[in-house]
Parts: C-alpha cells; sequence; structure tokens
C-alpha cells in the first residue's frame, strides 16, 4: 500500500483524520480540517461541494485515490476524509 495511504489509516487510528463528506465539510467550515482528501470517482456532485468549499476556506484538498484506496486505508468505506492533525497534514504534503 501506498506511504500517503498508510498515513490516512495511522491518522484515524490516533484520532486525527476525520471522514464522511457532512463531517469533513463541517470541519472545513469551522475551521478544523487542515487537509482534505476525495477520491477520484467522487460523484460530480459531492466533489463541486467540495471543491467549492476547500476553495473558500483556503483548505488543501487532494484527489489522487480511489475510493477503494481510501475505504481499504480507513477499514471502512469512505471517498472523503480530511486531517485535523497539524503534524499528519504536514507530512501528507
Amino acid at each position: 500500500m501506498n506511504k500517503r495511504l498508510n498515513l490516512l489509516g495511522l491518522a484515524q487510528v490516533a484520532g486525527g483524520l476525520i471522514s464522511g463528506e457532512s463531517s469533513v465539510i463541517e470541519a472545513v467550515q469551522k475551521g478544523k480540517a487542515l487537509h482534505v482528501i476525495a477520491a477520484t470517482d467522487l460523484s460530480e456532485r459531492s466533489l463541486k461541494t467540495i471543491k467549492n468549499k476547500c476553495d473558500f476556506y483556503q483548505v488543501p484538498l487532494s484527489l489522487e485515490f480511489t475510493q477503494a484506496e481510501i475505504s481499504q486505508a480507513l477499514g471502512k468505506k469512505r471517498s472523503i476524509c480530511a486531517f485535523t492533525n497539524q503534524g499528519f497534514a504536514k507530512k501528507f504534503n
């Protein structure tokens, strides 16, 4: 597995990652999300929503993994997640 995908799983276990579209959007709006990771196969509507939120609140957005890859890294079906820990977010970049 990719080192960056491993970092997602590690951050989740450590409590430095949130996942799920509504949770991530809320975290972006509250300034808690430091870096958002969305699946490349996310629906157009969801992708547009998250891109607009990230652009408006100036949160970095990465689109490099599929939903299957993100889900495997997190151990549950997810297509979007965000780092809430500065150390993990910096290491991901």
